[in-house]
């Protein structure tokens, strides 16, 4: 859901209350939609009917959607607010500022700063010391003592060099990031229907009435109502806290909710709820409430306060007696709001804090070496000022053997004032004033150099931990590739052919089963669009890997979309999603005989195995025996995989209406005895830049890439850190994906 300025969002909530030209208003939708299962199936059908009536009450289509006119676009928005979130207000320069002084090395050095500036002014007045001994130590030249303040000035100014650089640095690249983080939002599209064509919209742009198609691996940025579903399984612990997938149909539970994750399944909604409005939007609503009414009730607690004063001074004619009274009963009247249920959750709020910034590595080693410097700093200065203090004594008592005069007591008192202030200069000096501002300096130069490598690094920090980092665990498709799915070679027919073959080539029986598998067993979000530019690549839109199956079938001079008009998604009998245990998709269609037929698709070494027959070179299918398998995967798949080709295999399954209607919970029995159509090889090629930027992270020290699903072994409070700062710095390479990077560091 995209983020905005908080100005007029407000507003939305309060004002838009009201339904316009339509047959609910913003209050009834978001009522509708804080129910769940079977109370907000209820509701549907008390108020509405079913979900086909809130559509009509929308002046929506569940099957075409939105006209798409700007105008009713924009009454949309004002009757039921936009697809927009304030975002958290960012810190001040200031209070950058107080955070880089909370650095315990800091603080020694401003202690140590402030200490010897203020015993740098202290002139002892002149005495007659010669009753008094000569001094054994600590005396200083003149022009030493009028150069004192210089240590502690220096000391402050590197303070504030340090505190400054890093401040400004965090202030600036939250700034840059903020706007990155912006376009980023407008770049972050979502399917919808819209005049009956299939599009792609900025989050951002998404009104109530429009109906958009979900499928696998969406992050739902609104709220809404089911219209269809196949095998619909949502996450939704971002907002529950339960970890199980929640299935959703229009028979049990039909609402979806934004910020939850689409983990199985495909289906299409009807936006119910957008930005504020939305359950997402309620809770950062409430949120951002809640620390303005904070705000409000410290103003308003002063107010009262300042009112109990003047009455007081008002009251202060009376006897001693009453005004004793009036002064305890004044302050129980004052302490009251902290026992009440308010100053209990004010208490409440001020312990629960928020905990103080982690360290990265290089600053907890720089903190404990400064403790332990500061301790032995302290340790010496001590010894110091004792062998001082032991020195004069034993030379004045001792060794000239003076006895204790009371007039001299002022001239003892400022030795060992002098041997104080050498005592703390040994201190000052042990303190290392110039290693944070040199740490500080050279990670400001890392981010400089970073930038120019198009590489925004939100903090100082995080650019030190990234140099930590040992193994990088990247996603391999669209960040190391190009993210445009072709296929290069098939096994059809009964024959290997290197490159797509020429429809006459092959078996018209064979050509049509295989179009169609692919027209209905590809999810209908999945389109090839023309290119946006005259002489241009076509469009891949949505699943890649489904993409390159269509297009196959525009290869061979099919249509699929002919396929898909004459049976629309609203006909398909039963659809088996892909998930990470079948690892394939199925879909079954129902014939008009009474019979059914399944198209799966899959990775080739599962799917073979289920495969019992195979089409032949006439397109009839042949006896596919174990030992047929074994050949094909050594001499068609093995090859195929080790030119960097993914391998998926087609295939289908007739069951005949004499059998009667198989039970289709079974899986493992509707998966098998299936009918090998081909095995498509399909590539995805390596960017131009990859092969380069590996050999740059070898000579940095980066001695392991690997997908996700491989993390190197590491304790989770190792890698937590890294990948957080990994979040941190963010590559603007075009095409790069920074989200699907993640990188484990050595700690």
């Amino acid at each position: 859901m995209a983020n905005n300025s908080y100005s007029g969002v407000k507003n939305a909530v309060v004002e838009n209350n009201h339904g316009g030209d339509f047959g609910c208003s913003l209050k009834d939708l978001r009522s509708l939609m804080e129910l769940r299962g079977a109370e907000g199936l209820g509701k549907i059908g008390e108020s509405y009917g079913d979900v086909h009536g809130l559509c009509a009450r929308l002046k929506t289509s569940p099957v075409d959607g939105l006209s798409g006119q700007p105008a009713d676009i924009e009454k949309r928005k004002t009757v039921f607010g936009e697809n927009l979130i304030p975002p958290k207000k960012p810190k001040t320069f200031l209070q950058l500022v107080w955070e880089a002084l909370q650095d315990v090395t800091l603080i020694i050095l401003e202690v140590a700063a402030i200490v010897s500036l203020g015993l740098s002014f202290y002139q002892p007045e002149d005495a007659d010391r010669t009753n008094c001994g000569r001094a054994a130590g600590g005396m200083e030249e003149e022009g030493e003592a009028e150069a004192g303040w210089i240590e502690g000035a220096a000391i402050l100014l590197s303070v504030v060099c340090v505190v400054l650089v890093t401040a400004f640095n965090d202030w600036s690249k939250e700034k840059q990031f903020r706007g990155l983080q912006s376009r980023i939002e407008q770049e972050q599209k979502f399917t919808v229907v819209r005049g009956g064509q299939v599009i792609q919209i900025p989050v951002a742009e998404i009104v109530v009435g429009d109906v958009a198609q979900v499928k696998y691996g969406d992050l739902l940025p609104t709220d809404g109502v089911l219209i269809q579903g196949n095998d619909l399984k949502i996450d939704e612990s971002s907002l529950t806290g339960e970890s199980d997938l929640v299935k959703k149909t229009q028979a049990k539970d039909l609402m979806l909710l934004s910020g939850t994750h689409v983990m199985e399944g495909s289906g299409k909604m009807l936006v119910t709820a957008v930005g504020v409005n939305s359950q997402t939007g309620i809770i950062f609503t409430l949120l951002g409430a809640n620390d303005e009414e904070e705000d409000d009730e410290e103003e308003k607690k002063k107010k009262e306060e300042k009112k109990k004063q003047r009455k007081n001074k008002k009251q202060e004619g009376a006897a001693e007696n009453r005004k004793k009274a009036k002064a305890q009963d004044g302050a129980a009247v004052e302490m009251q709001p902290l026992n009440s249920d308010e100053g209990g959750d004010a208490e409440e709020k001020k312990k629960t804090s928020p905990p103080k910034k982690e360290k990265s590595v290089l600053q907890g080693k720089l903190t404990k070496l400064a403790v332990q410097i500061g301790k032995a700093g302290l340790v010496m200065s001590a010894i110091t000022v004792l062998i001082l203090v032991a020195l004069f004594a034993v030379d004045t008592f001792w060794v000239q053997n003076l006895p204790w005069v009371k007039d001299c007591t002022p001239i003892y008192v400022q030795f060992f004032v002098k041997f104080f202030i050498i005592g703390v200069t040994v201190l000052v000096v042990a303190v290392p004033e110039g290693l944070p501002l040199a740490v500080t300096i050279s990670l400001a130069y890392s981010v400089k150099k970073m930038m120019k490598d198009n590489n925004l690094v939100r903090h100082l920090d995080a650019c030190e931990t990234m140099g930590n980092a040992t193994a990088i665990c990247s996603d391999k498709t669209g960040t190391l590739t190009m993210n445009r799915m072709t296929v290069v070679q098939a096994f059809l027919a009964d024959k290997h052919f290197r490159k797509v073959p020429e429809p006459d080539k092959l078996p018209p029986a064979t050509l049509d089963i295989l179009v169609l598998g692919i027209g209905v067993n590809c999810a209908y979000t999945t389109n090839i669009m023309s290119p946006e530019k005259e002489g241009g690549l076509p469009r891949q839109v949505g699943n890649k890997t489904e993409c390159a199956l269509l297009g196959l079938a525009s290869d061979l001079k099919r249509d699929y979309q002919a396929v898909r008009n004459e049976i629309p998604e609203e006909k398909l009998y039963k659809v088996y999603t892909f998930n990470s245990v079948r690892k394939s998709m199925s879909t079954v269609l129902k014939n008009a005989d009474g019979s059914y037929r399944m198209f799966s698709k899959g990775a080739s070494e599962i799917l073979l195995k289920k495969c019992c027959k195979i089409l032949t070179a006439s397109g009839e299918p042949k006896v596919f025996r174990p030992r047929d398998r074994d050949d094909m995967v050594a001499k068609v798949i093995e090859p195929m995989a080790s030119e960097g080709l993914r391998t998926i295999c087609m295939a289908y399954r007739d069951f005949p209406a004499s059998e009667g209607e198989p039970d289709w919970d079974d899986e493992a029995d509707i998966l098998s005895r299936l009918t090998c159509i081909c095995v498509v090889g399909i590539e995805d090629p390596v960017r131009p830049e990859v092969p380069d930027a590996i050999r740059k992270c070898q000579r940095a020290g980066i001695t392991r890439i690997s997908s996700p699903t491989r993390l190197p072994a590491a304790p989770p409070q190792r890698c937590s850190r890294a990948i957080r700062d990994a979040r941190d710095t963010r590559c603007k390479h075009r095409g790069a994906r920074g989200s699907g990077m993640h990188i484990a560091a050595e700690q």
